[in-house]
């Protein structure tokens, strides 16, 4: 596709209006200044009853919002919007709160993950080595079990990688070696040397027969390919299909966005991490310094997870469950005794918040350290006490940022956490090259989790994620290598530097705080 036509594709997807969101917004806010007018020019003589009705407006909502469950400071950022403007705020709230298409979406989710559960192949007796072994472990181990149906595996290899350079080769390697399927589930898609090398394998798997399927978030159509790019790749014999299209008028759970990275060959081979299938993963082209980015291949018994975790997404949009006997474990003669890995989901539209819970969980049984990547740090109020309570108990926090950032407003919202953070004994650094786009926690030498779950409310609460817990498992070292490697090329930051900034990135940072949950 040539530089005219990408910049076309660009302009008629701008028109389009990012999320919807936009329009329900700018409804509930024309709604209530002709409200205003209406009561001020027509009706002047019954504005008190307009006040009052306004009132009513904003206690009821305010009830309904505190009586509901769910964490604090999300609902003191809605009560924020309904305390200035109770019309609107209303009316946006329920906008985003009775979204019918993401209830649909998480009933049909609970339905496939019973079904799953009829054909994962949990092994008790390893969950009861791990229990036996650490009990904090195996408690962790259970309630992914029972809230994620992610069992805990043994017999399975691991590779980490410090970087999505060396992470490409071995998916290609991976991708010319399928046989029956290849499944593949990825946020962000741009064509360019990586995708388009990607593409050329999957056209000619095809052709040798083997199935392909793939499935990207719908947000890229706004900026990196057409909308019907879908149908142009079916004409190859791909499989196609967006997840949650973005409507021109309204997208009924357009803040739910697939944010996992998953690729899975013929049951046998797994890769996820923050590498997405863009150029600048792999540092093709440059975007905001040297990209920092990490991934992990699993291979073995634990790869049957995300099967099954792909299956459950591709599914939502079909009618009819798929025949999981085609797709079940191989028997695999890897015997490797090298720890326990857990594979994980997160769904964001029920109760349970699985990837804070697995963040939470290692922070808090932290004895020695937590050495923590990310590109964005705008924590909860739980997630925050947690890392300043660990530092103040001495347990050494070190959490990497980017120093280059690629959304500067998120990088300003980060910062006004970074006195709090460092006044408790937290260590912040700034990656100097440029931009840290992984996500990986790494305790104590035992424990370590890579996958797609940033520190911000939109990963914690409003995507649908993945990553995967390992113990004990000799690939745990290699984080911890490359954080330390990471470190030794990072700025640490000072209170004194967040005083350094400029008055207005302060101001508007913590202006932005209040609505950071809803973002």
């Amino acid at each position: 596709m040539s530089a005219e036509d990408r910049e076309r594709i660009k302009r008629v997807n701008i028109k389009t209006v990012a999320y919807g969101r936009t329009i329900m917004v700018l409804l509930g806010f024309l709604a209530q200044l002709a409200l205003f007018v209406v009561g001020y020019y027509l009706l002047s003589s019954y504005s008190l009853w307009f006040y009052g009705l306004f009132l009513l407006v904003s206690v009821i909502a305010v009830l309904y919002i505190y009586n509901t469950r769910g964490n604090p400071d999300m609902k003191l950022a809605w009560m924020f919007p309904i305390a200035i403007f109770p019309v609107f705020g209303s009316i946006f709230y329920m906008t985003i709160v009775s979204q019918p298409g993401a209830k649909v979406i998480y009933s049909k989710l609970q339905g496939l993950a019973k079904y799953t559960r009829q054909h994962v192949n949990s092994d008790r007796e390893v969950w009861e080595r791990l229990r036996v072994e650490n009990p904090h472990m195996g408690q962790l181990g259970h309630y992914l079990w029972h809230c994620d149906n992610s069992p805990v595996y043994e017999n399975t290899k691991v590779k980490y990688y410090s970087l999505g350079d060396s992470q490409f080769p071995d998916i290609v390697e991976a991708l010319k070696n399928a046989e029956k399927y290849i499944f593949m589930e990825f946020f962000i898609v741009c064509e360019g040397r990586m995708w388009d090398t990607i593409l050329e394998i999957l056209k000619e798997k095809v052709k040798a027969g083997v199935e392909v399927r793939f499935m990207y978030d719908g947000t890229c159509a706004l900026w990196y390919l057409p909308r019907n790019y879908p149908q142009q790749l079916q004409k190859e014999g791909i499989k196609c299909k967006m997840f949650s299209p973005v409507k021109i008028l309204f997208s009924p759970h357009f803040n739910n966005r697939d944010h996992r990275k998953v690729l899975v060959v013929d049951g046998k081979v797994a890769f996820t991490g923050g590498i997405n299938l863009a150029d600048e993963y792999i540092n093709e082209k440059e975007r905001f310094g040297h990209w920092k980015d990490v991934g992990i291949m699993l291979t073995g018994d634990a790869v049957e997870r995300f099967t099954y975790m792909f299956l459950e997404m591709w599914n939502v949009s079909e009618k009819k469950e798929d025949n999981y006997g085609l797709y079940e474990r191989p028997d695999n003669v890897l015997h490797e005794n090298d720890g326990y890995v857990i594979p994980y989901s997160v769904c964001p539209l029920g109760p349970e918040r699985v990837g804070e819970r697995v963040y939470l969980d290692i922070i808090n049984t932290a004895h020695t350290y937590v050495h923590i990547m990310t590109p964005y740090l705008i924590p909860d109020h739980q997630m925050l006490t947690a890392l300043t309570y660990a530092a103040k108990r001495g347990v050494e926090v070190i959490i990497i940022m980017p120093h280059i950032p690629d959304k500067k407003y998120a990088f300003v919202l980060a910062k006004t956490y970074y006195n709090q953070l460092l006044e408790a004994g937290v260590r912040i650094c700034e990656y100097e090259p440029g931009f840290v786009h992984a996500k990986a926690f790494v305790s104590d030498g035992e424990k370590a989790v890579v996958g797609t779950v940033n520190l911000d409310y939109r990963s914690l609460y409003h995507h649908f994620e993945c990553g995967v817990v390992l113990y004990k498992n000799s690939q745990v070292a290699e984080v911890e290598r490359d954080i330390q490697e990471t470190f030794k090329k990072s700025l640490e930051m000072a209170i004194e530097d967040y005083k350094r900034m400029r008055l207005r990135d302060r101001m508007l940072g913590r202006i932005m705080r209040i609505i950071a949950p809803m973002m």
